[in-house]
């Protein structure tokens, strides 16, 4: 599984969008492709640098519902 953060501040946090209701959406990627195609579409509309990050996705869900971040499963 793979997130996405922004490059040189990866210890900061992890990309996330709001939602409709305002909450914050962690992208959680089940394909490095894909996250790296969505890091180059980001780029293109002059976003600044995404880096793909491989994550452990047991972990990584436990920690979000642990939480209660609202994250999306992109397949």
């Amino acid at each position: 599984m793979f997130v996405l953060a922004l490059k040189g501040r990866e210890n900061e946090g992890l990309y996330s969008v709001d939602n409709e209701d305002g909450d914050r959406v962690l992208y959680l990627f089940k394909e490095e492709d894909d996250a790296e195609r969505f890091v180059v579409l980001m780029e293109a509309d002059n976003f600044p640098k995404l880096v793909v990050i491989e994550v452990d996705e047991e972990s990584t869900i436990a920690v979000c519902e642990a939480n209660q971040y609202t994250y999306v499963i992109i397949e």
